[in-house]
């Protein structure tokens, strides 16, 4: 959404460079108003390209395990009638770098449960290898304390935090995660869910381990958080173990993967997301039907002419997109202050109202200038 945005952005921009450039010919209020503009979206522009604040840390890595990290044989586990694990053996062995994939419910937390021995399989064994020092990033149990603040969550009592072979305070450990100043201090239930997440990534991250297991953690984690752990994750020399629905995130940071495949039955596929699609669909071509002959294309017909009135709207498009976003962005001050939510109900609710109708009108615009200017340049090109 932010890249589509900021393409966007950029259109206009150039657009009105190009209008600039013309020449402006009379010094009308409007010209001298929209020049203005322009340089307002030329400090925009500049604003964003600079790197304003960046997440950056060091994931702190324990004494290499053994060869053997875990091993499974014939395991078993069933909730009711119903099985999660059917005859699963496998050998993980270190630098294994495994995603496990699967839909909502199957059992793949149950799975991660079970290698790591924090439950018993019904059948089977699981053993685990020598010196594993594990670090779990869970999906639905929580590592932090409500009743404690930030500070105290990452310090537990110290001041310092061991991170990359060093030792780091506390405070500028968290201030690397993007955490203010009130926000260490204060109370973790005050934290957005995504600030939370990251919280909780930070309290990870500063614990020694050679076996990493991440259960889900790419939800609700903000792009630059999320652009961190991947390159923390191709670096690590350990054992990880990652579930994640993040496809682009697994085909970079994996190199194997288990599957679901329904009825307890776990597979297991050498090499990432895209490896497995593509061992699956062979396995599956032999009874797939064939698919039928594509038809000739047929020429495509030239282009229609942009009418006058399409001209002329394709001429407002911009000013009525910067009176768009202009009065969203009143409302957003508005919301945003202090004694908006003390006014009546019934006024909030209108205000809301109208942001839904407001983004939904300036997408539209956006949608119809695009697609008017489409059509322009394809006429300008016949």
């Amino acid at each position: 959404m932010e890249a589509g945005q900021a393409a966007l952005f950029d259109k206009q921009l150039a657009q009105e460079e190009v209008w600039l450039r013309r020449g402006i010919k009379a010094r009308r209020t409007r010209n001298e108003g929209r020049v203005r503009a322009l340089e307002s979206l030329r400090l925009e522009r500049g604003a964003r390209r600079e790197d304003v604040a960046r997440v950056k840390a060091t994931l702190q890595e324990a004494d290499r395990s053994g060869r053997k990290v875990l091993r499974c044989e014939g395991v078993g586990y069933a909730f009711g009638d119903t099985p999660i694990v059917r005859d699963f053996t496998t050998t993980i062995l270190r630098g294994d770098r495994i995603g496990i994939l699967g839909g909502n419910g199957c059992g793949k937390t149950t799975l991660i449960r079970l290698l790591l021995g924090e439950l018993a399989p019904q059948q089977g064994t699981v053993s685990a290898g020598t010196k594993l020092e594990v670090a779990h990033y869970e999906q639905l149990h929580d590592v932090l304390d409500d009743a404690r603040s930030v500070i105290e969550n990452i310090g537990e009592g110290r001041e310092t935090v061991a991170v990359g072979g060093g030792e780091r305070h506390v405070v500028g450990y968290l201030r690397d995660f993007l955490f203010t100043p009130e926000q260490i201090q204060g109370p973790v239930m005050r934290l957005s869910g995504g600030e939370r997440r990251r919280l909780q990534l930070a309290k990870i991250l500063s614990r020694p381990c050679n076996l990493l297991v991440l259960d889900e953690p790419t939800n609700d984690l903000d792009l630059e958080t999320l652009e961190l752990l991947e390159d923390l994750l191709m670096e690590f020399q350990g054992t990880l173990l990652l579930v994640s629905h993040d496809r682009a995130f697994l085909e970079n940071v994996i190199t194997s993967t288990l599957v679901f495949e329904g009825g307890g039955q776990w597979r297991e596929y050498v090499g990432g997301y895209s490896d497995w699609l593509r061992q699956r669909k062979s396995a599956e071509a032999p009874t797939a039907p064939l698919a039928p002959r594509p038809r000739a294309a047929r020429p495509s017909a030239a282009p229609r002419r942009v009418s006058f009135k399409e001209r002329r709207e394709l001429g407002h498009l911009p000013e009525k997109i910067s009176s768009l976003e202009a009065e969203r962005q009143g409302l957003f001050d508005l919301m945003a202050s202090a004694t908006f939510f003390t006014k009546p109900g019934a006024e909030i609710a209108r205000a809301k109202e109208r942001l839904a109708t407001l983004e939904a009108d300036i997408h539209k615009a956006y949608a119809r200038w695009m697609e008017l200017e489409s059509l322009a340049a394809d006429v300008a090109g016949e």
